[in-house]
């Protein structure tokens, strides 16, 4: 594990943070720029020292902050003033009652899309993205960097332009064209590996231990802790847009597994704080089926996930080695919750349902979660009757080649009416 030259914890200004934890053996460390426990190499995560009190005074407060995620900036590991700073003030996202695509799904309990498309870069990346620069600043960083299927490449060039930070960001080099420009354009340093996600990531693990990366923040890798946690802050909208309440099911996409993980933590806090009454929900994972290592170790009762070489249009969760993959299971589990899979062409089905039923248009991912959600009603396993939240991560502009190919003009026709009545759309 590669160790930096970083600001001691008395210089941080990283509100409630209070140390790292590893999730394995609890072993406590400083704050810094580390993502794996000295002790027994099991991954560190922020342990806090959160606010405490009236409930009620918490939510009054929260609910009179920004509408981005900083009015939660007492739950994270960020400085107090942070929505003072230039960035670019992610989330409060809406969350879209979709009754049409409950119809069609016969959903009676209540079913929720929480959008976040409308995110600046297009995609919920921004939430994590937007923690990993409060900490980059805080470690003196002057580089911010990531690997990268497209989404966060875009994220991590938008905000350190915003910042005023260099970027340097690495994907694969086949990804969808439309991910290639959003990335590019912020002026950064785009960089292309031939090879899959899995080999960008061991590669940037490399530079990490490099003196070349001196001076470098990876958001998902050296600062993956902080990074991570800005996850939470979907559950956080969810239950507050729902009047302070839990979901009763929850549907979220699986790539690294670190989104699913992060929702299950913040829902926690909150019943912890009293801002949420405490009772039941399940968690259930979302995968396309060529990237499935999660949902097979699930059906197969494992709880090691196997790696996998990815072949799937979802390239946003196209991620073979998904590190947080047995906390998933684990989370799934103890909820009663399932991880579950469709295959392309389900994907393209449920993008098209969701924009035709809910004027939605989501990108691969958002088709992962649609789709697995009919999936499992068609199973039995997911309670139709239940308050049902499914989420959309990203923008479907960003994956036109997925529906390219089956979508476009209902008719062409010349410029007169007889021409009209003859297509039969009058």
């Amino acid at each position: 594990m590669a160790v930096q030259t970083v600001a001691t914890h008395t210089d941080l200004s990283l509100g409630p943070a209070a140390a790292l934890s590893c999730r394995e053996c609890g072993e406590r460390f400083p704050l810094g720029p580390v993502f794996a426990c000295e002790a027994c190499f099991g991954p560190l995560e922020i342990a806090y020292d959160l606010p405490e009190g009236d409930p009620e005074e918490l939510r009054k407060r929260i609910e009179a902050g920004p509408d981005s995620i900083w009015r939660y900036a007492p739950l994270l590991p960020v400085p107090a003033d942070v929505a003072e700073k230039p960035n670019l003030n992610p989330g409060f996202t809406r969350l879209v009652k979709a009754d049409n695509l409950a119809r069609e799904l016969g959903v009676t309990g209540g079913l929720y899309v929480k959008d976040d498309s409308g995110n600046p870069t297009h995609s919920f990346k921004d939430r994590v993205v937007a923690i990993a620069v409060e900490a980059a600043r805080a470690f003196g960083f002057t580089t911010l960097s990531c690997s990268s299927t497209g989404n966060l490449a875009g994220a991590v060039g938008a905000a350190a332009a915003r910042a005023g930070l260099r970027s340097c960001v690495f994907i694969p080099h086949d990804l969808e064209q439309g991910k290639v420009v959003m990335a590019a354009v912020y002026g950064g340093d785009l960089v292309g590996i031939e090879g899959t996600y899995d080999d960008v990531n061991r590669f940037c693990s490399e530079l990490i231990g490099d003196p070349i990366g001196e001076g470098w923040g990876f958001v998902n890798v050296n600062l993956r802790p902080y990074y991570a946690e800005g996850s939470k802050t979907l559950a956080y909208e969810i239950c507050e847009q729902l009047g302070w309440r839990l979901p009763d099911q929850l549907v979220v996409p699986i790539a690294s597994g670190s989104q699913l993980t992060k929702i299950d933590k913040g829902l926690r806090e909150l019943i912890a704080l009293g801002l949420v009454e405490d009772r039941p929900y399940k968690i259930f994972g979302a995968q396309a089926e060529g990237c499935s290592p999660v949902a097979r170790a699930f059906k197969d009762g494992h709880d090691v996930v196997r790696p996998v070489k990815p072949d799937t249009i979802a390239k946003s969760l196209a991620i073979g080695n998904p590190a947080d993959g047995p906390y998933v299971l684990d989370i799934a589990r103890r909820t009663g919750g399932a991880v579950e899979d469709v295959n392309d062409g389900q994907i393209v089905d449920a993008i098209k349902l969701l924009a035709r039923t809910e004027g939605v248009f989501a990108e691969t991912a958002g088709g992962v979660t649609v789709g697995v959600t009919r999936k499992l009603i068609e199973a039995g396993v997911l309670d139709p009757t239940l308050t049902t939240v499914v989420l959309n991560t990203g923008d479907g502009l960003k994956t036109l080649d997925a529906v390219a190919p089956t979508t476009g003009p209902s008719a062409i026709i010349r410029p007169n009416l007889d021409s009209f009545r003859e297509a039969g759309l009058a």
